[in-house]
């Protein structure tokens, strides 16, 4: 199975919001640049669409459907 080609790049991170990140990497026992990676995919698909992701509004929708009644009563 061939790695799929990858390209370097430089930028500049907040270094709490690069903390953070490591931390995240190292708790789910993954590499910093896989994070990277889903975080740059997100934000295109997220642009990309101008809409909330599919798996998003499944949870939202799920949500209404199971607190319906409660919503309803916080409404008032």
């Amino acid at each position: 199975m061939a790695t799929p080609q990858r390209e370097k790049f430089a930028t500049q991170v907040d270094p709490q919001i690069l903390q953070a990140v490591r931390d995240l990497a190292r708790s789910e026992g993954r590499q910093l640049q896989a994070l990277v990676d889903e975080a740059l995919a997100d934000l295109v698909e997220k642009r990309k669409q101008q809409r909330p992701r599919a798996h998003v509004m499944a949870a939202y929708q799920a949500s209404h459907e199971e607190f319906a009644p409660l919503y309803r009563k916080l409404a008032k």
